[in-house]
């Protein structure tokens, strides 16, 4: 009588996606090709322009020297994790022979779409496409591509390199073993995954933020309290690490303008959409620290000054 076959227990520990491409070199991609890196794989980091690779480059060094000099890492550990990173301005070329894309670019569709239409006409049949995106469900950008089983939302936080969150976002086609190579892949690289297994806009750190934010924003508009006060409040009596404006200007007034602007496209209810204060500062282009102006002034080395007493609406 022949022997049962033998039933097999998938290896879990088995490196998932060793080839990485990442699109779009502003902050958060770079600190994504880094983490990346970091886990041992090969990254290429792609963007049509040259100086903002070579200001994540930059970036990337100076974040790493700073670690070997704390202690945190050594510098044999800082030149492999570099070495581990192609920097390339050809994104068709990036993609052609990779595991996963990550799509770190500017937070509008229509650039997103472009984009995916691109590099599934460039990659290699069978390569998970996905996207960083802080607020567009899968489904809005996986009908870019032939085969939407193989996309889902990998959702970084700013800063990558720190943040140990990342969501992992299945679309109504994203195929079920994606979602669990995905939630592996977040682990091997030393992150912890938050699994939606349904789509919603803005997922699920971002839509609690927004709440707490939303009402920082009235407080603030209603001449409650001042931005310094509402975010001291934040800190010392409910133990965030930054107030809701500090952290604005962290990430940057435009991601969040964006976020609601998409968010109000796709439910057209105004409480949706972008505050007038939000509006006004990225209609005067105070970005928030990157700018040098945002709900607080910044010197040139990004150190907070005081709050930002020209913003729009700061006299009402």
């Amino acid at each position: 009588m022949a022997a049962a076959p033998q039933e097999t227990t998938p290896d879990t520990s088995a490196p998932v996606w060793t080839r990485v491409a990442v699109i779009g070199a502003g902050a958060m991609g770079a600190q994504i090709a880094g983490v990346i890196a970091l886990s041992g794989r090969e990254v290429a980091l792609a963007d049509t322009a040259r100086d903002a690779l070579d200001r994540a480059g930059t970036t990337l060094r100076g974040r790493w020297d700073s670690r070997v000099a704390k202690g945190a890492m050594t510098a044999a550990e800082r030149d492999a994790a570099y070495g581990r990173i192609t920097f390339s301005d050809n994104v068709s070329d990036a993609v052609s022979d990779v595991d996963l894309v990550i799509e770190a670019v500017v937070e509008k569709l229509d650039v997103k779409r472009d984009l995916f239409s691109q590099v599934d006409g460039a990659a290699r049949p069978g390569t998970v496409i996905s996207s960083n995106s802080s607020s567009f469900v899968p489904s809005s950008m996986a009908e870019a591509i032939a085969d939407p089983t193989r996309f889902l939302g990998l959702h970084f936080f700013n800063p990558a390199l720190v943040m140990k969150c990342v969501e992992v976002i299945a679309g109504p086609q994203t195929d079920p073993q994606l979602m669990s190579d995905g939630t592996r892949f977040v682990e091997q690289i030393g992150k912890e995954p938050v699994v939606l297994r349904k789509e919603i806009n803005g997922f699920v750190a971002n839509r609690i933020l927004n709440a707490v934010r939303d009402e920082a924003i009235y407080l603030l508009e209603g001449g409650y309290a001042s931005v310094t006060d509402i975010d001291r409040a934040c800190r010392t009596a409910l133990g965030y690490p930054m107030g809701p404006f500090e952290l604005m200007d962290l990430t940057g007034v435009d991601i969040g303008y964006l976020t609601k602007k998409a968010r109000y496209a796709a439910s057209g209810d105004p409480k949706d959409a972008p505050s007038r204060t939000v509006s006004g500062l990225f209609d005067t282009g105070q970005l928030g620290r990157k700018s040098g102006r945002g709900f607080y002034v910044y010197d040139d080395k990004g150190v907070k000054q005081g709050e930002n007493t020209d913003r729009p609406g700061a006299s009402d």
